[in-house]
Order: C-alpha cells, then sequence, then structure tokens
C-alpha cells in the first residue's frame, strides 16, 4: 500500500530520526572523561552515561574526611560537565545536517 506524499516522506524522516538517535545514544556511550579536584588530589573517570568508572585519591587527602568528600564532589560534577559538554557537541554534529533550528534540541 503506497501512503500519500506526505505521509510516505514523513514516515522515511521518522526511521531517519530514529537512525540518527540509536547512533548518538551508541555514540555517547563511547565517551570517557576524566576530572580532578584538590590539584589532582582527586581523580575520577566516567562514561557517557554519567556512570563513575574509577576514582583515584591521594594519599595526602586521605586524613581530611571533609575536604576528601568536597574534592569527590568537585570531580564528580566536573565530570559530568565534561559528559555534558561532549554529548551536546557530538549531538550538534549530527543534528546540524539535519536543518533543524538551532535550540530545538
Amino acid at each position: 500500500m503506497k501512503l500519500p506524499g506526505n505521509m510516505g516522506n514523513m514516515q522515511q524522516m521518522m526511521r531517519q530520526a530514529q537512525q540518527m538517535q540509536e547512533k548518538l545514544a551508541q555514540e555517547i556511550a563511547l565517551i570517557k572523561v576524566e576530572a580532578s579536584a584538590g590539584g589532582g588530589m582527586v581523580t575520577v573517570k566516567m562514561d557517557g552515561q554519567k556512570n563513575l568508572l574509577a576514582v583515584k585519591i591521594e594519599a595526602e587527602v586521605a586524613g581530611d574526611i571533609e575536604m576528601l568528600q568536597d574534592m569527590i564532589v568537585a570531580a564528580c560534577n566536573e565530570a559530568v560537565k565534561k559528559v555534558d559538554q561532549e554529548s551536546k557537541a557530538k549531538m550538534g554534529g549530527m543534528l546540524g545536517g539535519m536543518g533543524l533550528p538551532p535550540g530545538l534540541f
């Protein structure tokens, strides 16, 4: 059954959008970032889904629990910002070819 002109185009556009979304999700899953706080005293690694993968703590800060907690939070927050920046860059590059108005996504 052949759909009227606009309906066929709409279905094709929806399929393309779904394929692009799947490709974007795969690319975001590959993102790996590293962020640190306290001049490198605490370093964290995070993936594109914002899962914390690793935490490295220098021995010098292990004795000051409050400072250590603050540095872990700061490093994690910085890693989240980096993941967001990389995700937006990938999304912008991919969506830029679709001719969508800026700010739509």
